[in-house]
């Protein structure tokens, strides 16, 4: 027996020291591609000596001769510390993620391929500036030559990503960089799917006039009525079914509600206490693990400029010189429509123009896929687009037979100088350069927020299409491809787009929310991104007479939710400290309760705090029961709930109220008993989930943001290892905004937010601080992978300084290109 157990030791000891080995082989191959940044590097590309200098925090402070020089700094840095983040976006871009990800990713390829982002950007390399073609050569010169030093030296092929999903890093051309600005449209584009949603509420309800209730317009002046979709085609089948794909992590294609969001806000030195400007920008988008941002600043031949940037691209897209800021915001300009195309019934691979039928520009597009054999995709195009298929935004669902869809879009095209118009802001000296330089930009459509030294401004930049007064459905809903007057006839002119330079007030600002009100066909858009936050920011703003860098701050990081203080009163209006005295744990008592602790509340979404879990659930709850009955599964596609929606319903603006009654039940309800049934279904749900404990919930425990890694972040015991989540204050309607992830079994996850975060005093220029939400590394074994997360939760900053002497005080290393 004894003899056993000696070898059953021998054994498990065995064991123990080949997972020990295992472990050690893996920590030594993944820390290959760990970069080394205090080295002196001989390379091609170059014609003098460039230093890329990194602060305390990694990041890099690049100086060169020529501004091509420096740009080949940037390249090589954004290779050294996000090379798998560069190549997942070219490859997303490509349409080619199937060559490492097999089938999953299939649908993604497939529909990229359709909408054919690179060829765009192959043929827009032609239509850039001369100072753009440069930069985009001169960039992708020092990703090549990262790439070169790490094939003569192998370093771990760059990233340890690239040992799970082996494949040929081929060498980065412009064409690339500018794929990936288009990229960044499609994930900041969703008029497309709202337009599709719009069209399938309409066939869902009894009545299509209620849609406004469900998909209300922003306040303001009312549109036109529009028509019924089932008056557009009467052929389609209200209830129709499709399939609709399933979401992959690394699909571009926002979800609805998450088509970009972000705040930027601006003081003139009339309004500032120490009498400069002030520029504050938190542009959103979804999480991750690295952040999409990288901090980095370029010493250029027009002065140093530091800030934002998304690897892959050699701007600094929000960011500050010596005598400019500049920020981002999403415009919401309507710059997509969804057309659907009748088929030629005597010959398919023809569709209906206005001047007849027409045959499809079609083109065959091969997809490898690995660990199966490769598909044949055949692309068609119209000439008001793509044809997209129908199993994407659910098209399927409200196409009639004998036709398909198709989208006009303004990022479709060979002509997109938006990465020159970057690179032109980023060089301005003053307001009215930068707003000229932006001129030329095209998509995704975004609101610059502008300061000097003097002047505050702001511009919607971005192509708007040109419609026509007569069409069918203003661009809310498809329409029908064949009729002239849906068409888009070119764009708005430039000088059209909303413009404020030098307000009266000293003050503005943007949260996403409605910046003009134009009747169709010369407005902007009528879907918004926000109506909420915007009224704390005025609230803000308009409570002092001057501001400082630590007031905007203060403003970046609010979490008081404007929602929470205007609807609570309105859905508990009948239920405020009300009803019987109840035995503890029955409904009754526990409704009390948390009745109880949210009359007491500010509205607050603190992490620390009980109510916010609370209102969250019971509002959720409340718009599930609003709407099932009348939408059916439809409902599960309302993710979030819309402020404005339940607003209505319960002040009963053009009979909205209606949505309270049950139809599938006999009795009539109120809307005091709807409130008072979903306030029970929250509290079931939060016992079920968190206990019966009310006073001791955290907010912060249910609302963790969740910066994942998009593709080994999922995979059982070591997603946690690429994983960085916290606890955190905010939420959807919140400054600190917060978007929750609407969907089981964690919906009230932190899954899109502010993943940079700038404040620039040019009163005080190097007090200027910025942060991004985790590290510059996307390497898991660096320390700097998520030295930034928790300053960046806690809401605290590291310093903007354009100052070479501090960067190199705290330089933790110097790495040198020199020109072989």
């Amino acid at each position: 027996m004894a003899h056993v157990f000696r070898w059953l030791l021998r054994i498990a000891g065995g064991l123990v020291l080949l997972v020990l080995l295992a472990l050690l082989g893996v920590y030594y191959f993944a820390s290959r591609s760990l970069p080394d940044y205090d080295r002196t590097i001989e390379t091609a590309g170059l014609g003098a000596p460039v230093e890329i200098v990194r602060d305390n925090a990694n990041v890099p402070h690049i100086f060169g001769a020529s501004d091509e020089d420096v740009f080949f700094g940037l390249g090589f840095a954004h290779a050294q510390d996000r090379l798998w983040q560069m190549t997942m976006l070219r490859r997303t871009a490509q349409g080619r993620l199937s060559e490492l990800f097999g089938e999953a990713t299939l649908g993604v390829d497939t529909f990229l391929r359709r909408l054919d982002l690179y060829g765009y950007a192959r043929q827009s390399q032609s239509v850039q500036d001369a100072y753009t073609t440069a930069a985009l050569k001169a960039y992708s010169a020092g990703v090549n030559a990262r790439l070169e030093q790490i094939n003569a030296e192998a370093l771990g092929r760059g990233a340890p990503e690239m040992f799970v999903f082996n494949a040929p890093i081929a060498p980065w051309v412009p064409t690339d960089s500018l794929a990936i600005s288009k990229l960044l449209a499609v994930q900041l584009s969703g008029h497309l799917e709202e337009e599709v949603l719009r069209a399938r509420v309409s066939l869902a309800l009894d009545d299509p006039s209620r849609v406004a209730d469900v998909m209300p317009d922003h306040p303001g002046p009312g549109i036109a009525v529009l028509p019924e979709y089932a008056q557009l085609f009467p052929t389609v089948e209200r209830h129709a079914k499709a399939r609709m794909e399933q979401r992959h992590p690394l699909d571009p294609v926002p979800e609805r509600g998450f088509a970009g969001a972000s705040n930027a806000w601006a003081a003139a030195p009339n309004r500032s206490a120490a009498g400069g400007t002030l520029l504050a920008n938190d542009p959103h988008l979804g999480f991750s693990a690295p952040a999409i941002w990288f901090l980095a600043r370029l010493e250029l031949e027009s002065g140093g400029v530091i800030g934002g940037t998304i690897p892959g691209m050699p701007a600094v897209l929000t960011g500050r010189s010596a005598r400019l800021g500049w920020g981002l915001t999403t415009a919401y300009v309507d710059d997509q429509d969804v057309y659907i195309e009748k088929l030629n019934p005597d010959d398919t691979g023809q569709y209906l123009t206005p001047d007849g039928y027409k045959p499809f520009e079609s083109r065959a597009s091969i997809i490898n896929i690995k660990d199966a054999a490769p598909i044949t995709v055949q692309l068609r195009w119209t000439e008001n687009g793509p044809v997209l298929p129908p199993s994407r935004y659910g098209l399927g669902l409200i196409t009639p037979p004998g036709h398909v869809a198709s989208v006009a879009w303004t990022v479709l095209t060979g002509e997109d100088t938006s990465v020159s118009a970057a690179l032109g802001v980023m060089r301005a000296q003053s307001v009215e350069e930068a707003i000229r330089a932006a001129e030329v930009y095209v998509a995704p459509a975004q609101n610059l927020t502008l300061v000097d030294t003097e002047t505050i401004a702001l511009k919607t930049i971005g192509y708007v299409p040109r419609r026509d007064a007569r069409h069918a459905s203003q661009g809310r809903i498809p329409s029908q491809g064949w009729r002239a007057e849906n068409r888009w006839d070119g764009r708005m002119p430039y000088l059209s787009n909303p413009e404020f330079v030098a307000p009266v007030s000293g003050l503005l600002g943007n949260t996403n929310n409605k910046t003009v009100e134009r009747p169709f066909p010369n407005h902007i858009s009528f879907m918004w991104g926000d109506a909420q936050r915007v009224r704390r920011w005025q609230n803000l703003m308009q409570s002092r007479e001057v501001h400082t860098r630590d007031s905007f701050i203060e403003a970046q990081l609010d979490t008081v939710s404007y929602t929470a203080r205007s609807l609570l009163p309105l859905i508990g209006a009948d239920l405020w400290f009300t009803g019987d005295a109840a035995p503890d744990g029955t409904p009754e008592r526990k409704r009390q309760r948390a009745l109880s602790l949210l009359a007491s509340w500010n509205g607050e979404m603190n992490e620390h705090l009980p109510e916010p879990l609370l209102y969250a659930a019971w509002l959720r709850a409340l718009q599930t029961r609003l709407i099932q009955d009348d939408l059916g599964p439809l409902e599960k596609e309302f993710t979030h709930v819309d402020p404005l929606f339940i607003e209505r319903v319960f002040r009963d603006i053009d009979g909205a109220s209606i949505w309270c009654d049950v139809k599938q039940s006999a009795p009539v309800e109120t809307c005091t008993d709807i409130a008072r049934a979903a306030l029970d279904d929250a509290l079931i749900w939060i016992e079920e989930r968190w206990g019966d404990n009310f006073e001791a919930l955290r907010w912060g425990d249910a609302h963790q943001a969740t910066h994942d890694h998009q593709v080994l972040g999922e995979i059982p015991l070591i997603g946690g290892i690429f994983n960085i989540r916290q606890s955190t204050s905010g939420g959807d309607n919140t400054l600190l905004r917060g978007r929750t992830s609407g969907v089981e079994p964690d919906p009230f996850f932190n899954v899109h937010g502010a993943g940079y975060r700038g404040v620039y005093d040019f009163a005080d220029p190097d007090s200027s601080v910025f942060i991004i939400s985790t590290g510059q590394s996307g390497h898991f074994l660096s320390r700097y992978y998520d030295d930034l997360a928790q300053l960046w939760r806690r809401g605290e900053y590291i310093p903007m300084s354009l100052d070479p002497d501090l960067a190199r005080a705290a330089a933790v290393g110097i790495t040198t290109l020199r020109p072989r």
